[in-house]
């Protein structure tokens, strides 16, 4: 695979078992760009180690006066560097082609994963930690998956000098044979708890990152509640451990870099002494001398690739680690499913909460606990409930899967499912580029881009994107930054509720579209949303008034389970706890209410009811004034101006 060749067609099943054993998997799918570098590497040290002995040949050659030999042996220190370039170069080239595509691998496996997983990946595992994992963890990764072919040819190039030392010059090269391995394994006691230190780091460093994206991520609140220097001084402390445990592995790894300097300078001595009295009495020449003198001191080349491969798997091993535990994560449902169908239609319905959503119908769902709500709107996606996430919804099994036009979802292949319904959550995330490039995704084509900017009331937000980008002439050309940071919340709410409509699914499930925007807003938005999702089904969570007085059926969800169903004006009269939702107004609040009224003697009909505690004002704010309402309002202004 070169660089030009990404993305994989298909990255394959990773291994993830274990973090050892997912670099195990990667390196053998990448044996060919291994053995490339392996054979370049063992080219490149090879020449290298050669020219030792090229240099003590020309020694000789001017101790005994031989001009042939010295041409010759000029000739081969030409060829050696021609090899050391050429090989470095070509050793280089394949080294990096195998990072990048093992990091390009593991990022399609991540990538692939996350958008199998949907919402269910955050449950499971941080937001930080998804990031750590997906930048920094695969370069780690790839450092140590390329390290290995150089490491290799560095250890088999040891050898081959080894055994050619041996044969060269006995006398001397028993001292390399020996002395060479003893410096490959004197750090290994020490490589256990630099591999130790080096983890911590790594946990420190992956818990600042979660901590700096959940900072980055709730910014805007956090300014708000005046709660920014709060999280500014927990990330102090945090970088400021990640800063101490980084000093305490640079020291190990700084002692380890020391002895791999002081052991090989110590054989040095060691073979300069032994050869000089070896030459002294005559028993070897001054080009052997020279040529063992240059071998052991070019090993040292060699030899640093063995501290090199020692700190890429001290650093990837927990990377590779944390990658695993994120693509071992699966779905609780299989993503293939075993139905092979066009996209459905009809009723929408959940067995599990008794939730019905009739085909072509504006539903409204109501209920008290935001967290259940959102984990509804996920399960009429053919989202899986979490194990420990039962408890939301009253701790009613979620074995049952929701059906579409009595066709269970989770049956249905991935694809289908969600082109069949589509779930905007409360956080819905705009992608930085162009407004063309943000609403340009799967789509039935049906409902134009501009109609779904109208329908969700965007034209501010057309107005404050052209004013940021002064070079674009057309809103659509306009670049929205990360996140659409540059944007208010209600702002970033429209565009997302703008991109939803432009998908235009058979079943569209939106849960509090309009909690960021002020009233006006939110009741053009329902108009333009009731008129656009004409003759569509969906469903939108929610508590606001202008939004439920717009839908033709309104369910009541409580504990887990559907209690009431009809229209907005019907429910806020006969269910207390619906009233308690979308008023905001507990029971014990509403009989005090009522009693002050009595004591007072101004007393309606619902507070002898003591059921509804809804006066003429109350439903004149709720939007739901009837003609009785009307007639009560106009007999306090005739008292009044009679009294006047």
């Amino acid at each position: 695979m070169q660089i030009q060749d990404l993305p994989y067609p298909d990255p394959g099943v990773p291994d993830a078992r274990s973090g050892s054993r997912f670099l195990w998997w990667l390196g053998r799918n990448q044996l060919g760009g291994q053995f490339k570098a392996l054979a370049w590497g063992l080219l490149h040290f090879v020449a290298v180690s050669a020219l030792p002995f090229c240099v003590g040949l020309a020694v000789q050659a001017v101790v005994d006066h031989s001009g042939t030999r010295l041409a010759l042996t000029g000739a081969l220190m030409v060829l050696c560097g021609a090899c050391i370039a050429l090989g470095d170069t070509m050793l280089h080239r394949t080294a990096v082609t195998n990072w990048i595509t093992a990091a390009a691998r593991v990022q399609q496996l991540l990538a692939r994963r996350t958008a199998l997983l949907g919402s269910a990946l955050t449950r499971r595992v941080a937001a930080g930690e998804v990031v750590a994992v997906s930048t920094g963890d695969v370069e780690k990764i790839g450092w140590f998956v390329e390290g290995v072919s150089r490491f290799t040819a560095a250890a088999v190039t040891v050898v081959l000098v080894c055994v050619a030392l041996v044969v060269y010059q006995p006398a001397l090269g028993v001292i390399v044979a020996v002395g060479v391995p003893v410096l490959a394994v004197a750090v290994l006691p020490l490589l256990p708890r630099a591999t130790r230190r080096a983890d911590f780091q790594r946990e420190k460093a992956g818990r600042a990152t979660e901590l700096a994206s959940d900072t980055v991520a709730g910014l805007r609140v956090l300014r708000g509640i005046g709660g920014e220097e709060l999280f500014l001084d927990r990330y102090r402390r945090a970088s400021q451990e990640v800063r101490r445990a980084a000093v305490r592995s640079a020291r190990m790894w700084s002692l380890i870099s020391a002895i791999q300097v002081l052991l090989p300078g110590l054989l040095m001595v060691a073979v300069v002494w032994r050869g000089v009295h070896l030459a002294h009495d005559g028993r070897i020449t001054v080009g052997e001398l020279v040529t063992v003198y240059s071998a052991v001191m070019l090993l040292t080349y060699p030899l640093r690739h063995f501290e090199e491969i020692a700190m890429a798997y001290s650093f990837s091993r927990p990377s590779a680690r944390r990658a695993a535990r994120v693509l071992s994560l699966e779905r609780s449902m299989d993503s293939t499913g075993s139905l092979a169908t066009d996209v459905p239609g009809g009723d929408l319905h959940d067995p599990t909460t008794g939730l019905l959503a009739p085909a072509g119908l504006l539903t409204a769902v109501v209920c008290g606990d935001p967290d259940a709500a959102g984990l509804l709107a996920e399960r009429l996606g053919g989202h899986p409930t979490e194990r420990g996430e039962e408890v939301l919804l009253g701790g009613v099994p979620t074995d049952h899967s929701v059906t579409l036009g009595g066709v269970p979802l989770d049956e249905l292949p991935l694809e289908c499912a969600r082109t069949a319904v589509l779930v905007q959550d409360k956080d819905p995330v705009l992608l930085s580029g162009t407004l063309r490039e943000l609403l340009d995704v799967p789509a039935s084509g049906l409902v134009s881009a501009e109609a779904a900017l109208s329908a969700a009331q965007c034209g501010d937000v057309l107005e404050a994107l052209t004013q940021g980008s002064l070079d674009a002439e057309d809103p659509m050309d306009a670049r929205i930054t990360e996140r659409g940071r540059s944007l208010s919340g209600g702002q970033r709410q429209r565009l997302a509720l703008a991109r939803s409509l432009v998908t235009d699914p058979e079943v569209l499930v939106l849960d509090e579209p309009t909690s960021a925007v002020d009233a006006h807003t939110e009741a053009r938005i329902a108009d333009g949303v009731r008129s656009l999702r004409a003759g569509r089904t969906t469903v939108v969570f929610t508590s606001s008034p202008l939004l439920l007085d717009q839908a033709d059926r309104v369910v009541l969800v409580h504990d887990g389970g559907v209690v009431a169903v009809g229209v907005h004006r019907d429910l806020v009269h006969s269910e207390p706890r619906y009233r308690a939702v979308v008023t905001r107004e507990t029971e014990e609040e509403a009989t005090v209410e009522a009693a002050e009224r009595t004591s007072r003697g101004v007393v309606t009909m619902d507070d002898e009811a003591v059921l509804g505690v809804i006066t003429a004002d109350d439903e004149a704010v709720l939007g739901v004034v009837t003609a009785d309402d009307e007639a009560v309002l106009d007999g306090v202004l005739e008292e009044i101006e009679e009294t006047a």
